[in-house]
């Protein structure tokens, strides 16, 4: 009888799982698989890394797949990307702090899938263009409206009938403060919203941690809710949903 231990194995390869990924110092595992196994690209967190990690984690991806996702780059690691990555494509995204870098490839091709993305204020824009930068590289049309939130609720109906017009698949409501817009929006959409709260606010419910907490209590049906700040969580949901959708218009 083969041991248990050959099936599971035989599973992760079908999955696209290597464990023979690390890089030479050892200092990261990069999931290079991630794209063809989950249909959601791996974007590289640079805060917290040394710029030379980050580097030679993006080099593995490019080397691999032509492609690298960074998020949260400063300056010192913006530098040395165009030192290091000068002979690639380098498209830089200032108000989300992120990169994506190409190596003979081109753009990811339209998948057909559909998203709206809603801001609150224009404070929670920097977080709300991180879903929009890692959609649009798993193929999504990405719609983007901001500052429509409810302290001048009528903003709002423009923006959300255009979205509706275009039958999106999906809605991403970035909010901070009372995090108020993504139960309003829930409650007239007939589309999943994803409720990103932000780290936008004062005193006791600064950070967040009001915005997090309001969408949670949510009483409007169809909202699901990422964590403070985690546009690339919200990102990945509203694409998923959208290519599943796109998938099955076409059949």
């Amino acid at each position: 009888m083969e041991h248990p231990l050959g099936d599971l194995m035989r599973a992760l390869n079908e999955l696209h799982v290597s464990s023979s990924d690390s890089l030479p110092d050892a200092h990261a595992l990069p999931d290079l698989n991630r794209q063809h196994r989950k249909g959601v690209p791996e974007v590289i967190l640079a805060a917290g890394k040394q710029p030379e990690q980050v580097v030679s984690i993006a080099e593995a991806f490019l080397c691999r797949g032509g492609r690298a996702i960074i998020s949260r780059i400063g300056p010192d690691l913006a530098s040395l990307l165009r030192e290091r990555l000068a002979d690639d494509h380098l498209e830089f995204h200032p108000l989300s702090q992120m990169v994506v870098a190409r190596r003979g490839t081109t753009p990811p091709e339209p998948t057909g899938g559909r998203v709206g993305i809603l801001t609150a204020g224009t404070s929670d824009a920097p977080v709300a263009e991180q879903a929009a930068v890692l959609m649009r590289e798993m193929g999504c049309q990405v719609s983007f409206f901001s500052d429509v939130g409810v302290a001048g609720i009528h903003r709002l109906f423009q923006p959300l009938h255009a979205l509706l017009s275009q039958e999106v698949d999906a809605i991403v409501v970035a909010a901070g403060m009372d995090g108020a817009l993504p139960s309003v929006v829930a409650g007239l959409v007939d589309v999943p919203v994803i409720g990103l709260p932000t780290s936008t606010g004062y005193g006791i419910g600064g950070q967040g941690v009001a915005a997090l907490l309001s969408m949670l209590q949510t009483c409007a049906p169809g909202l699901a809710v990422v964590n403070i700040d985690n546009g690339i969580g919200a990102g990945a949901m509203a694409g998923l949903i959208a290519n599943r959708a796109a998938r099955a218009r076409r059949a």
